[in-house]
């Protein structure tokens, strides 16, 4: 067997683990993700009075009144997360949970330069499930699945 035909081969299987592997990858780096909105909207519940204090005084959230902006941005935190996390109905929970972000990083002025990259990197994975879906870890994989059948 020549040098090429064993490299390819290991070049193959290498794939092939690879694939086995990246649904795991995928749920992973979903329930990280999800458990950051997650977390950011209990913290919101948690402190309701301070939560609408700062949509009021610090977060400058164009177009909504600072009670609406603080309600939406909980809801979409919280059923974001949870569709996320299931992969159900996963493009549209990360397609809010994206443009949230995008407010969240624009409409805070002392944004550090670390929360700003921690945005923009939150905001990649987030476009990746939008752009390519939950990968077959999810529920929406499931009911693909069964219509395709």
């Amino acid at each position: 067997m020549s040098v090429m035909r064993k490299l390819s081969q290991m070049a193959k299987v290498t794939i092939l683990r690879l694939e086995d592997i990246s649904p795991v990858i995928d749920l992973t780096i979903r329930l990280y993700i999800a458990n950051i909105f997650w977390k950011s909207g209990l913290t919101k519940i948690a402190n309701w009075d301070t939560t609408v204090y700062l949509f009021s005084n610090l977060y400058h959230v164009p177009v909504l009144s600072p009670e609406i902006a603080a309600y939406s941005a909980t809801m979409v935190e919280l059923g974001g997360a949870v569709m996320l996390a299931l992969g159900l109905a996963s493009r549209f929970g990360t397609a809010a949970l994206f443009i949230l972000n995008i407010v969240a990083a624009t409409s805070y002025p002392d944004l550090s330069d670390a929360g700003r990259e921690l945005h923009v990197y939150w905001g990649m994975f987030l476009l990746i499930f939008l752009m390519h879906g939950p990968g077959k870890l999810s529920i929406d994989h499931i009911f693909c699945k069964k219509l395709m059948a």
